[in-house]
């Protein structure tokens, strides 16, 4: 969870043009005669030629930028006269998976409000601000009046409403891939069924979307054109022995390990083909391509083909209790609207409790002092819900560290077996075979609680994770172990 810095040393740089407004020698004299026109009429007019060439010329495209979480984004903005009606998304450095969701709502929330003063996409903050301040570039041009826009800039105040009751078969609290499973799984069992999904964040999922590689999976159609015999012959005994320590009872491991046996079998009805096995259990969609991504869309468009109801931009707040039984769950949307969506059967999807330092100081005491990876909707939402009606919680104390992530970014490094951590200082400080809260502390107690991870071409075509960062400009390179460190100390100095 601590961020560990890799060779590449990141720099953003901006500058500012000043333009001085200039005034030329003058006089205290004026004449005014019949035919002067006074400087207040020049404006007049100058104003009504403009505003009767916008509507004479009619839409107009701009060319505008903003500044994202991956750099530069470029946005075409069609304006007719004073209204906006049409942004197109041009070259950027957003994550995808990201900019995919996210771009559709910022786009629509802006084109009905007819301004870039609206609410950010939750877990997409960066990058909705590229697209308003985008807008409000091409606005300048256009010579319309537009506020500064800023990471803080929000839509009007809501006023907050209470809304009547909903009823459904199946709530599910979570849009990510368990949430959706759960979903997906019910709708298949028993089209009828009324099934709602919610989720917090204005798109779906927290970190499955993001995940390279998917863990312990058994029988698939990849291990067996792989020859993995282990885990394609009498796969589920040896799952179980596999898991027998995971800290789970009998009986739960054995439905994980039934559940596992048919898994990609599943996926692969709904379009998600996870093509790449490597190493014992774990898969990859392709060789280049990371899981959670495929996974995530698949499962998007499944649940939408099974007319499976989703609101986003929603937070499940408390469960509804009666008479010691879940009987659904109290929600708050983002226009500040609460209701309550009663159901038969509630399900809680929503992740882990990484994001919240205040869970992490009470159940996970030691881990608090580190960031994460984890994406910001992993805050544990129920944790506290659950403990208030008496509900059996385990193994919170049970989290996984990894020590190794990019800072300024969030991207777990990978391939940390084939990498040496160096300090600022240019040591090693501790074996690299260390993990946990070892290695963790051992990061933070670094100069600046950073190091910098090295690796070699063995360790480059050893995983695709470190190929793909390597591509995106994260680490620095070299021939030689000197020449990455000259560019570092170059950028570090300018920096």
């Amino acid at each position: 969870m601590r961020k560990a810095r890799l060779w590449n040393v990141f720099m953003a740089s901006a500058s500012a043009i000043s333009l001085a407004a200039c005034s030329g020698p003058g006089t205290n004299e004026t004449t005014t005669t019949p035919e002067t026109t006074t400087a207040a009429e020049t404006t007049t007019a100058a104003a009504e030629t403009t505003e009767e060439a916008k509507e004479a010329e009619g839409p107009v495209t701009y060319d505008a930028k903003g500044s994202g979480y991956g750099g530069e984004l470029n946005l075409k903005v069609t304006i007719d006269g004073d209204t906006i009606t049409d942004l197109e998304l041009g070259e950027h450095h957003e994550t995808n998976v990201v900019m995919d969701r996210a771009f559709p709502v910022i786009r629509q929330r802006i084109l009905d409000s007819n301004t870039p003063v609206v609410d950010s996409v939750t877990a997409a903050t960066f990058s909705s601000y590229a697209v308003k301040a985008a807008v409000a570039d091409a606005m300048t041009q256009a010579g319309l009046e537009v506020e500064d826009i800023t990471m803080a800039t929000a839509g009007p105040a809501k006023e907050a409403k209470t809304l009547d009751d909903v009823t459904a078969d199946i709530v599910v609290v979570g849009g990510g891939p368990s949430g959706l499973a759960a979903a997906i799984t019910a709708k298949q069992t028993n089209k009828d069924l009324n099934v709602i999904v919610i989720e917090k964040m204005d798109i779906l999922s927290g970190n499955g979307k993001f995940d390279m590689n998917f863990y312990d999976l058994i029988n698939s159609q990849a291990q067996k054109e792989a020859g993995n015999e282990k885990w394609t012959v009498d796969q589920v005994e040896n799952f179980i022995e596999a898991k027998s320590t995971a800290g789970d009872s009998e009986e739960r491991v054995k439905v994980w390990a039934e559940q596992e046996n048919v898994l990609d079998a599943w996926l692969r009805d709904m379009g998600v083909n996870l093509d790449y096995n490597y190493g014992a259990m774990n898969h990859m969609a392709k060789e280049d391509q990371y899981a959670g991504e495929v996974i995530q869309a698949g499962m998007e468009e499944c649940a939408k083909d099974l007319g499976i109801e989703i609101r986003t931009g929603t937070k499940g707040v408390d469960l509804i209790m009666e008479e010691g039984r879940c009987v659904g769950v109290n929600v708050e949307n983002n226009a500040k609207e609460s209701y309550a969506i009663k159901a038969q059967h509630t399900i809680i999807a929503t992740g882990g409790f990484c994001s919240s330092k205040e869970l992490l100081k009470e159940y996970a005491p030691g881990y608090e002092v580190f960031n994460t990876s984890n994406q910001m909707g992993t805050t544990g939402d129920f944790v506290k819900v659950f403990e208030e009606n008496g509900f059996k919680m385990e193994h919170m104390d049970n989290v996984r560290l990894f020590p190794n992530i990019i800072v300024p970014r969030r991207d777990l490094t990978g391939g940390a077996d084939l990498s040496i951590l160096v300090n600022k200082e240019g040591s090693r400080f501790i074996s690299e075979n260390a993990g946990g809260l070892e290695l963790g502390n051992a990061i933070q107690a670094q100069t600046d609680g950073a190091v910098f991870s090295i690796t070699d071409k063995t360790g480059y075509d050893s995983f695709y994770r470190i190929r793909k960062h390597v591509g995106l400009g994260y680490y620095s390179q070299g021939e030689t172990l000197d020449q990455p460190g000259r560019g570092i100390g170059h950028r570090r100095r300018r920096s």
